[in-house]
Protein backbone atom coordinates (compact mmCIF):
# COMPACT_ATOMS: atom_id res chain seq x y z
CA UNK A 1 0.00 0.00 0.00
CA UNK A 2 1.24 3.24 -0.76
CA UNK A 3 1.98 6.34 1.83
CA UNK A 4 4.07 9.18 0.10
CA UNK A 5 2.45 11.90 2.09
CA UNK A 6 2.24 12.23 5.96
CA UNK A 7 -1.49 12.37 5.76
CA UNK A 8 -2.03 9.33 3.99
CA UNK A 9 0.81 7.60 6.28
CA UNK A 10 -1.43 9.00 9.01
CA UNK A 11 -4.68 7.84 7.73
CA UNK A 12 -3.14 3.97 6.73
CA UNK A 13 -2.35 4.06 10.17
CA UNK A 14 -5.40 4.80 11.74
CA UNK A 15 -7.09 1.99 9.32
CA UNK A 16 -5.39 -0.55 9.95
CA UNK A 17 -7.56 -0.40 13.46
CA UNK A 18 -10.87 0.58 11.58
CA UNK A 19 -11.06 -1.19 8.94
CA UNK A 20 -13.00 -4.92 9.25
CA UNK A 21 -10.59 -8.12 7.86
CA UNK A 22 -10.79 -8.83 4.33
CA UNK A 23 -11.38 -4.73 3.01
CA UNK A 24 -8.33 -3.12 3.84
CA UNK A 25 -7.17 -3.50 0.36
CA UNK A 26 -10.40 -1.92 -1.30
CA UNK A 27 -10.33 0.47 1.40
CA UNK A 28 -6.40 1.17 0.45
CA UNK A 29 -7.56 1.72 -2.84
CA UNK A 30 -9.92 4.45 -2.64
CA UNK A 31 -7.37 5.87 -0.40
CA UNK A 32 -4.89 5.85 -3.44
CA UNK A 33 -7.52 7.47 -5.97
CA UNK A 34 -8.03 10.41 -3.99
CA UNK A 35 -4.32 10.58 -2.66
CA UNK A 36 -3.97 13.90 -3.84
CA UNK A 37 -7.06 15.54 -3.29
CA UNK A 38 -7.22 17.12 0.32
CA UNK A 39 -10.48 17.16 0.65
CA UNK A 40 -11.00 13.35 0.80
CA UNK A 41 -8.29 12.93 2.80
CA UNK A 42 -9.51 14.94 5.57
CA UNK A 43 -12.69 13.20 5.00
CA UNK A 44 -11.14 9.55 5.34
CA UNK A 45 -8.62 10.93 8.01
CA UNK A 46 -12.04 11.91 10.22
CA UNK A 47 -14.10 8.71 9.41
CA UNK A 48 -11.14 6.45 10.15
CA UNK A 49 -10.20 8.21 13.40
CA UNK A 50 -13.50 8.86 14.51
CA UNK A 51 -15.68 5.70 13.28
CA UNK A 52 -19.16 7.03 13.49
CA UNK A 53 -20.98 3.98 14.93
CA UNK A 54 -17.93 2.81 17.13
CA UNK A 55 -17.47 -0.18 14.84
CA UNK A 56 -15.57 -1.32 11.85
CA UNK A 57 -16.07 0.24 8.44
CA UNK A 58 -15.08 1.36 5.51
CA UNK A 59 -15.25 3.96 2.65
CA UNK A 60 -16.33 2.32 -0.65
CA UNK A 61 -17.09 5.17 -2.24
CA UNK A 62 -17.37 9.40 -2.13
CA UNK A 63 -20.40 11.02 -3.56
CA UNK A 64 -21.32 14.66 -4.09
CA UNK A 65 -24.45 15.98 -2.65
CA UNK A 66 -23.85 19.81 -3.01
CA UNK A 67 -21.18 22.18 -3.44
CA UNK A 68 -21.52 26.11 -2.78
CA UNK A 69 -18.68 28.55 -2.60
CA UNK A 70 -15.98 25.92 -1.92
CA UNK A 71 -17.97 24.13 0.70
CA UNK A 72 -18.92 20.54 -0.44
CA UNK A 73 -21.25 18.22 1.09
CA UNK A 74 -20.12 15.37 0.67
CA UNK A 75 -21.41 11.37 1.55
CA UNK A 76 -18.85 8.98 2.37
CA UNK A 77 -20.40 5.65 1.35
CA UNK A 78 -19.38 2.74 3.59
CA UNK A 79 -19.88 -0.96 3.50
CA UNK A 80 -23.10 -0.81 6.15
CA UNK A 81 -24.08 2.70 5.34
CA UNK A 82 -23.73 6.43 4.77
CA UNK A 83 -22.02 9.68 6.31
CA UNK A 84 -21.75 13.22 5.33
CA UNK A 85 -19.03 15.62 5.77
CA UNK A 86 -19.20 19.63 5.30
CA UNK A 87 -15.86 20.07 4.11
CA UNK A 88 -13.91 23.32 2.82
CA UNK A 89 -10.26 24.39 2.41
CA UNK A 90 -10.85 25.92 6.08
CA UNK A 91 -11.64 22.64 8.11
CA UNK A 92 -14.23 19.60 8.46
CA UNK A 93 -17.62 19.24 10.25
CA UNK A 94 -18.97 15.45 10.90
CA UNK A 95 -22.76 16.19 9.81
CA UNK A 96 -24.03 12.69 10.81
CA UNK A 97 -25.49 9.72 9.07
CA UNK A 98 -27.63 9.62 5.63
CA UNK A 99 -30.12 6.84 7.68
CA UNK A 100 -30.68 10.25 10.39
CA UNK A 101 -31.33 12.88 7.45
CA UNK A 102 -30.80 15.74 9.41
CA UNK A 103 -29.08 18.89 8.07
CA UNK A 104 -30.07 22.40 9.81
CA UNK A 105 -31.85 25.18 8.14
CA UNK A 106 -28.43 27.82 7.60
CA UNK A 107 -27.37 24.44 5.40
CA UNK A 108 -30.37 23.44 4.13
CA UNK A 109 -30.87 26.84 2.38
CA UNK A 110 -27.00 27.47 1.54
CA UNK A 111 -26.90 23.96 -0.52
CA UNK A 112 -30.57 25.21 -2.06
CA UNK A 113 -32.44 21.89 -0.60
CA UNK A 114 -36.24 23.68 -0.02
CA UNK A 115 -36.75 21.32 2.69
CA UNK A 116 -35.94 18.97 5.48
CA UNK A 117 -37.88 16.54 3.47
CA UNK A 118 -36.33 17.61 -0.01
CA UNK A 119 -32.74 16.90 1.72
CA UNK A 120 -34.19 13.08 3.30
CA UNK A 121 -35.24 12.19 -0.37
CA UNK A 122 -31.31 12.63 -1.19
CA UNK A 123 -30.44 11.18 1.47
CA UNK A 124 -32.20 8.02 1.04
CA UNK A 125 -31.40 8.14 -3.20
CA UNK A 126 -27.29 8.27 -2.33
CA UNK A 127 -27.09 7.05 -6.01
CA UNK A 128 -28.55 9.56 -7.67
CA UNK A 129 -25.89 11.89 -6.75
CA UNK A 130 -22.53 11.70 -8.55
CA UNK A 131 -19.23 10.33 -7.33
CA UNK A 132 -17.13 12.96 -5.94
CA UNK A 133 -14.59 13.89 -8.77
CA UNK A 134 -10.78 14.52 -7.31
CA UNK A 135 -10.51 18.32 -7.37
CA UNK A 136 -6.78 17.95 -8.80
CA UNK A 137 -8.32 16.85 -12.50
CA UNK A 138 -11.20 19.40 -12.34
CA UNK A 139 -10.21 22.60 -14.45
CA UNK A 140 -13.45 24.14 -12.77
CA UNK A 141 -12.35 24.54 -9.42
CA UNK A 142 -9.84 26.86 -8.26
CA UNK A 143 -7.07 24.57 -6.98
CA UNK A 144 -6.42 26.74 -3.79
CA UNK A 145 -9.95 27.84 -2.22
CA UNK A 146 -11.81 25.58 -4.32
CA UNK A 147 -14.47 28.56 -5.45
CA UNK A 148 -16.04 26.66 -8.64
CA UNK A 149 -16.13 28.72 -12.01
CA UNK A 150 -18.25 31.63 -11.71
CA UNK A 151 -17.59 31.55 -7.42
CA UNK A 152 -16.34 34.11 -5.76
CA UNK A 153 -12.83 33.26 -4.39
CA UNK A 154 -12.40 32.58 0.02
CA UNK A 155 -11.35 36.17 0.60
CA UNK A 156 -7.30 35.64 0.80
CA UNK A 157 -7.72 32.81 -1.66
CA UNK A 158 -3.84 33.53 -3.65
CA UNK A 159 -5.18 32.78 -6.65
CA UNK A 160 -7.64 35.56 -6.71
CA UNK A 161 -7.61 38.60 -9.08
CA UNK A 162 -7.62 42.04 -7.74
CA UNK A 163 -10.24 44.29 -9.43
CA UNK A 164 -8.26 47.12 -9.26
CA UNK A 165 -4.47 46.72 -10.44
CA UNK A 166 -5.16 43.14 -12.17
CA UNK A 167 -2.76 41.17 -10.07
CA UNK A 168 -2.63 38.76 -7.32
CA UNK A 169 -4.86 40.24 -4.43
CA UNK A 170 -2.77 38.87 -1.72
CA UNK A 171 0.43 40.53 -3.44
CA UNK A 172 -0.40 43.97 -4.48
CA UNK A 173 -0.68 46.76 -2.55
CA UNK A 174 -4.30 48.05 -3.26
CA UNK A 175 -5.78 47.12 -0.40
CA UNK A 176 -2.99 49.31 1.51
CA UNK A 177 -3.82 52.09 -0.43
CA UNK A 178 -7.64 51.58 -0.71
CA UNK A 179 -7.96 51.76 3.21
CA UNK A 180 -5.01 54.07 3.66
CA UNK A 181 -3.16 51.76 5.95
CA UNK A 182 0.41 50.62 6.01
CA UNK A 183 -0.12 46.98 7.59
CA UNK A 184 -3.78 45.50 8.05
CA UNK A 185 -3.51 44.15 11.69
CA UNK A 186 -7.39 43.39 12.59
CA UNK A 187 -10.36 41.32 11.52
CA UNK A 188 -12.27 44.89 11.54
CA UNK A 189 -9.68 46.48 8.91
CA UNK A 190 -10.25 43.20 6.51
CA UNK A 191 -14.03 43.34 7.00
CA UNK A 192 -13.66 46.90 5.54
CA UNK A 193 -11.39 45.78 2.98
CA UNK A 194 -14.37 42.97 1.83
CA UNK A 195 -17.00 45.87 1.54
CA UNK A 196 -15.08 47.51 -0.91
CA UNK A 197 -14.13 45.02 -2.78
CA UNK A 198 -17.69 44.18 -3.02
CA UNK A 199 -18.41 48.05 -4.21
CA UNK A 200 -15.57 47.50 -6.76
CA UNK A 201 -16.68 44.30 -8.08
CA UNK A 202 -14.46 41.10 -7.10
CA UNK A 203 -13.47 38.82 -9.92
CA UNK A 204 -15.24 35.07 -9.77
CA UNK A 205 -13.18 32.39 -10.31
CA UNK A 206 -12.29 30.77 -13.77
CA UNK A 207 -10.09 28.22 -15.46
CA UNK A 208 -7.90 30.92 -16.84
CA UNK A 209 -6.50 31.82 -13.13
CA UNK A 210 -5.34 28.33 -12.73
CA UNK A 211 -2.02 28.50 -11.94
CA UNK A 212 -0.13 24.96 -11.64
CA UNK A 213 1.81 25.86 -8.68
CA UNK A 214 -1.19 26.60 -6.39
CA UNK A 215 -1.68 24.37 -3.45
CA UNK A 216 -4.78 23.58 -1.33
CA UNK A 217 -5.29 27.08 0.44
CA UNK A 218 -4.00 29.12 3.46
CA UNK A 219 -6.73 30.86 4.13
CA UNK A 220 -6.86 34.38 5.09
CA UNK A 221 -3.66 35.74 4.47
CA UNK A 222 -3.63 39.32 5.13
CA UNK A 223 -1.02 40.42 7.82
Amino acid sequence: MRGDTEKEKAILQVMEYAVPEGKLELAADLLDLYRNDPLVLDVLHEFYSYLPEAREDWVREIRLMGRQRGIFLLMAMTGTGGYLYLVSSEGIEFQGSLEAGYLDRELLDFFGFADLEAFRRGCAEPEAYPLYESLQTEQEVCPACHAGSGEMHELGCPVEICPWCGGQLIHCNCRYERLGLDTITSLEEIDRFEVLLNERGRIPYSPEQRPSFADEGPGVVFE
